[in-house]
């Protein structure tokens, strides 16, 4: 487990190092901004919530995560890196961890710089906070099971772009396979269908703890989501370095 540390810790680094972290931390505030206060109609609504806030969130996690988690396995096999690493006296797990934990870090630290929409929430009434630390929760869980359906892609191609469209398309479909318009489309000739949608969808969960509902099956279903991924990429990763 020290090793997977040390990894997350260098990775961590690095994304400070570049500018990357800079953009990537920019243009998420900007779109959370404009979408809560303007599309979301924050002040319109007269309520001191963040409801709009957490309803875009995952829409927007869901463009800028695989942007992060596009460079995990596909940058290390273009640049030729992969083998140098796997070289190392490290199991293909721990490797996979580290880079799993930095950048879920990463995005918990973005999802954290928010917090002056908190404040102005808190300023302008008085919100629920229980509800809201809930749903920063939820976010967090959100962009981990993103982090590892990304970075499992992101293992088998050494192209980025490829990686960064995969990445989007699954995280896209995992999240929508839960909202009313797919699942009541599905209900109309196949409720069976329907209820698998609900089941695997990340939203569906998410939107109970926007609500300040945290229940364990949720848990079980966000650490079971992110630990099978994560269990894929060690085996590409593995397979890679048997060859």
């Amino acid at each position: 487990m020290r090793a997977a540390w040390t990894i997350a810790g260098r990775e961590l680094v690095s994304y400070f190092a570049t500018p990357v972290a800079a953009v990537f931390i920019v243009i998420f505030l900007a779109l959370q901004g404009a979408l809560t206060f303007n599309l979301g109609n924050f002040f319109a609504r007269n309520q001191a919530d963040l409801a709009p806030f957490f309803t875009f969130l995952p829409w927007v996690l869901l463009l800028l995560v695989p942007a992060l988690s596009m460079r995990l396995w596909a940058e290390e096999r273009r640049a030729g890196t992969i083998e140098m690493l796997l070289t190392l006296p490290i199991t293909a797990f721990q490797a996979v961890l580290g880079k799993f934990l930095a950048a879920w870090a990463f995005c918990a630290i973005a999802i954290v710089l928010t917090f002056p929409f908190v404040l102005t929430v808190n300023y302008l009434g008085s919100p629920d906070n229980g509800v809201i630390a809930c749903g920063y929760l939820g976010a967090i869980l959100i962009a981990g099971c993103y982090i590892a359906l990304g970075g499992a892609l992101s293992a088998v191609t050494r192209n980025q772009v490829i990686a960064f469209v995969l990445a989007v398309a699954a995280c896209f479909v995992v999240t929508a396979s839960g909202t009313p318009l797919v699942t009541d489309f599905l209900a109309r000739g196949a409720p069976a269908l329907a209820e698998i949608a609900r089941r695997i969808s990340v939203a569906d969960r998410y939107q109970g703890m926007t609500r300040g509902v945290i229940q364990l099956r949720d848990l079980i279903y966000f650490a079971s989501f992110s630990g099978f991924f994560l269990f894929l990429t060690t085996v590409v990763i593995d397979h890679r370095r048997a060859n």
